[in-house]
């Protein structure tokens, strides 16, 4: 069994009803579920929701909604893996069953990009896998400043080593992660416990801020013109 869980709880704080406001004429979390759907590697589709509007909503776009998720559960601090272990199990799933978390806010995400991480888990990947970028620039020669404009070197002995003889960072995309569900249910760190695949940069945008929506959508309108 290959199955998806979107989590989608209705609280988000910075920009209101983030998972279900329109993002160029659809629901955000429809492109999530379409992503899913088209990458064509899933048994189910299924939501974790406390909020009934947005559970209505993926419903329309072809999700399941077979539980509610916990108030305890749907607050602004807790994270990822609580709430996936709380949908295996809800779900009943067997412990060798693949489970892929897929973030709503992801309108950027493509399908084939889960079928990768899925090959990656099926080849013997440890524990998670799920996508990363590489910082544009290095990290090591990242800069802190201060409230009056000065700044400084936050690492300061790379400040003068020459960015190309620096190994590159990277960053999650913030897409989805793949894991058994024997492996969700044990509550083991995600970053710590993972094969990665490598995704361009241009194509991944974390939407938190209204800055963050506003390029996600130029971005998208570029990518997926129609």
């Amino acid at each position: 069994m290959r199955v998806a869980i979107i989590p989608a709880r209705g609280g988000s704080k910075r920009i209101p009803r983030k998972n279900i406001r329109a993002f160029r004429g659809r629901p955000m979390i429809a492109w999530a579920i379409g992503a899913a759907q088209r990458a064509g590697v899933f048994d189910r589709i299924v939501v974790s929701t406390d909020d009934a509007e947005i559970a209505e909503v993926a419903r329309a776009a072809g999700a399941e909604l077979p539980f509610t998720r916990p108030a305890a559960l749907a607050d602004d601090y807790t994270p990822t893996v609580p709430v996936v272990a709380h949908a295996v199990d809800a779900l009943a799933l067997a412990d060798g069953d693949a489970v892929c978390c897929i973030y709503p806010g992801v309108p950027l995400l493509d399908g084939a990009d889960l079928a990768a991480g899925l090959a990656l888990l099926d080849a013997g990947a440890p524990a998670y896998v799920f996508p990363v970028a590489a910082y544009p620039s290095a990290v090591q020669r990242a800069l802190l400043r201060d409230t009056n404009g000065a700044t400084r070197p936050m690492h300061p002995q790379y400040a003068q080593t020459r960015t190309q003889d620096l190994p590159p960072a990277y960053f999650d995309a913030g897409q989805f992660y793949w894991a058994r569900a024997a492996t969700w249910r044990t509550g083991l760190s995600i970053h710590a416990n993972a094969h990665t695949l490598v995704l361009p940069e241009w194509r991944v945008v974390d939407i938190d801020t209204p800055a963050d929506w506003a390029r996600a959508e130029a971005l998208c309108q570029v990518l997926q013109p129609v």
